[in-house]
Parts: C-alpha cells; structure tokens; sequence
C-alpha cells in the first residue's frame, strides 16, 4: 500500500524510518565520490559504512560555512563538495553575499528534481490552490531563492508570472494586470511594494493578491513587520525558510500560522545549544543544524546554518508530525550584538521599530567604545512625517529603551535617504 506525503507526516515512525534509509543511501552515495566528504570523515576517524540510520548520525562531524568557503577558494572556482563530475551538474547558483564572500552552488538534474519535490511540499503546506497565479518580483538574477520558488511552481501547473528587469511601479501594474494571486518575495520587498504603491495611488488592499510567500530574511516571523504588510495587502503572509546551501525546507502552513514545518522526509533537523553543541529539549532555544537528504550531488551534512530555532514543545493541532518552529527563525548566532549585558538581534530591533509606522525605513550601526559595543540607530520617516522627525526620534528612543533595556542613539535622515531593497536587506553594520 502506498502512502502519500500527508500520511508520511503524521506518523513520526515512518518519517524517522525515511530518514534513516535515506541517510545511509546518502553517504553510500557520496563516499568515495566527493573529495570534501571523503577527506573530512578520514579526518575524523569516521567509517560511513557503519552509519545506519539517525541514531547514528552525532557521530558525525558538524560543518560550518568558513569550510564551504575555503574550499573553494583553495580549488575555485566550485570547491571539493562535488560527487560527480562538473559536466554532470545543470544548475549554477550562487549565495547572496550579504554576510561574507558569495559561494557558488551547483546542482545535478536530480539534484534539482529533490529541490522540486521540496517545493511541491511546501506549497502543499502553504495551500497553493489550481487557480492561484504566482507573481515573482525579483531580478532572476544567480541567487536561487525565487528560481526553485518559479518553476516549482510551474510544475505544479500554476500560471506564472517573472517580474525581472522591471521598476517596482511597472511591476505593480504587471501584478495587477495578470490578476496574480501569490506573490513570493522578501518581506522587506512586500513593504517597499507597499510604498511605491501609496505614492502612485494603488490601494494593495483591492487586487487580487490573498497570499505572500516570503523568505530571504526574518521579517516574515516579526509579529509587527508581518502585521504591516498583512493591513497593507489585506493579504496572509506565510514565512518560508531556505539557504542556497541546504536547499528549502521550512514552510508556514496555512492552518497553523506562527512557526515553520521542517520537510523531515527531505532532512533531518538537529536543534543543538551553540556552545555545548549538545541537543536541546522541545521548547528550548537552540542552533538549527541540518543534514539535507537528496542533493547528492552536492550535499551538507550536519551543517550548522547559525539560526536560532525552538522546536514547538505542545502537541501538533493539525495532527503532523514534523518539527514544528515557533516563531519561525528567531534571529541568527553570528547577529547577535552584545549592549551593556544584554543580548540583542537585529530581529530584535526590526520588532520594535516596525510598531511605529511612521518609519519607512532604518539602519543599525555597531561600533566599539572603550572595548564595549554601542548601538546607533539611522531611521527615515515617511513623506508624511518628516515634519515631525524629532518627535519621531524620541519615540523611536523611547520604545528601543522600554523594550530593549538600554538606552541607544537614535538619528533620522529625510524621507528616500536609506536605501531599498529587492532581495535580502542590509541593515546591519559593523564598524572594524
């Protein structure tokens, strides 16, 4: 008898048995073939062959990204983590480059069909209907994000539409024009939409948009940033996660809002403490580690993605049986910024600051003063509110203060000084 995914989903013994097979044909696979995996098992004194199934699987080593890199810069232009040949792969992508040097991805063709079948699980989830037409606003440039999110789509027979090389004024009215239905973009995207929108006199609120699928950053999990885009488009917002080097594999459903599935059939999802890098318990936060299960041709393997998750400690409303994160991506390890004792995301600082939605847009700076870091805040208030910016500093100050527990400068600049982003945004710097 066979099963569908649904069914697969709500029986946690047949996910954890899917995982195990497929773990071992993973490593069967690679070993010898891929000259990153081969060396780093050698090196750790690792017989893959005695590897079974998940119960296995800590005794393996973790990977971290500065790996990733230095192999390819050591054997550029695509590094050691190739299982087979370079004419073999058919797909060239490559990472955004917003925390560090771009790395270049490459896929087999069944490599790329496992990226399929990812989306056609995600849409499940998110409830992609028949008639649902999908409007992609970005450039269709080397970053993978949106092109999986396209034509996994087109295998699910939706219409859709590519919006590159366009103004975000001219792909409003392509948006409009085609009667799109989903949109997928960052969140940060939906709310520069949002405001080319209000200055050429289109109410969001009356096309025919019910759905936006983002992903590229934590936006879509801040309750206020997701709560603006949500009134502006009188549209649901479901938060999608995904890396260049993992693949996608965390989807909001469309009955049970406020956290992500993890695709358990297609990895297995580890949630260590940063420091003991040992498991944490349900309901505790921790470090989202993942082994993906059918990108052969370039895989990771206990890989450490940096993000803080906490599984869901209560039982699954819907009956699945998946990991479920609450609150979605939490914000990230290596973001995190210590201010007088206290731990603070960039996430963090977003939550407060799209509250008050006379600020259009903003930017954080980190520097260091008398071996302590300070944190300076740029914000931007919109056309309306630039009369009053030094109110709007003041109370900006004031809820930083309240929520954050620290007092942090606070500057304004006038409206359309900060820049606008299309795919993931910046907004966070240090200073070296």
């Amino acid at each position: 008898m066979e099963f569908s995914i649904q069914d697969v989903w709500s029986d946690r013994q047949q996910i954890v048995s899917v995982q195990s097979r497929r773990l071992a044909e993973l490593l069967q696979a690679i070993i010898p073939r891929n000259r990153f995996w081969t060396t780093k098992f050698a090196k750790h004194g690792v017989d893959t062959a005695s590897i079974k199934g998940i119960e296995d699987l800590q005794r393996l080593p973790l990977t971290v990204k500065q790996e990733l890199v230095d192999s390819q810069t050591e054997q550029p232009p695509y590094g050691a983590n190739l299982s087979y040949p370079s004419t073999r792969y058919r797909r060239l992508h490559q990472t955004s480059g917003t925390t560090g040097r771009p790395m270049r991805w490459m896929d087999t063709k069944e490599s790329w069909e496992w990226f399929m079948e990812c989306w056609r699980q995600i849409y499940l989830l998110a409830g992609l209907r028949p008639e649902d037409r999908l409007f992609f606003p970005f450039s269709f440039g080397p970053f993978i994000g949106f092109w999986a999110a396209f034509e996994g789509a087109c295998r699910t027979d939706n219409f859709c539409i590519a919006g590159g090389g366009m103004s975000t004024g001219i792909r409003l009215q392509a948006m409009i024009e085609n009667e799109a239905t989903v949109v997928c973009c960052t969140p940060t995207y939906a709310m520069r939409m949002t405001e080319v929108a209000e200055e050429m006199g289109i109410d969001l609120a009356e096309t025919s948009v019910r759905m936006l699928i983002v992903a590229g950053e934590p936006g879509g999990a801040i309750p206020a940033t997701r709560e603006r885009i949500e009134k502006a488009w009188e549209a649901r917002v479901i938060d999608h996660w995904g890396m260049t080097e993992t693949g996608s594999l965390g989807i909001e459903s469309e009955d049970r809002p406020g956290g992500l599935y993890l695709l358990e059939t297609e990895c297995i999802a580890e949630i260590l403490d940063p420091d003991s890098l040992q498991p944490v318990s349900p309901g505790e936060t921790g470090e989202l580690v993942i082994t993906n299960l059918g990108r052969t041709g370039s895989p990771m393997i206990r890989y450490r993605t940096r993000d803080l998750v906490r599984a869901s400690a209560t039982a699954d409303p819907t009956g699945r049986q998946l990991i479920w994160l609450d609150g979605g991506i939490l914000g990230r390890s290596d973001d995190m910024v210590i201010v007088r004792g206290n731990n603070v995301f960039p996430s963090s600082i977003e939550a407060v600051i799209r509250e008050i939605h006379e600020v259009a847009e903003f930017r954080v700076d980190v520097k260091t003063v008398r071996a302590m870091q300070e944190l300076s805040v740029t914000i931007e208030p919109v056309a309306s509110a630039a009369d009053s910016a030094e109110d709007l500093v003041t109370r900006v100050q004031s809820l930083l203060q309240q929520r954050l527990g620290f007092s942090c400068e606070v500057h304004s600049v006038p409206p359309g000084q900060l820049p606008r982003f299309e795919l993931k945004s910046r907004r966070l710097f240090r200073e070296e």
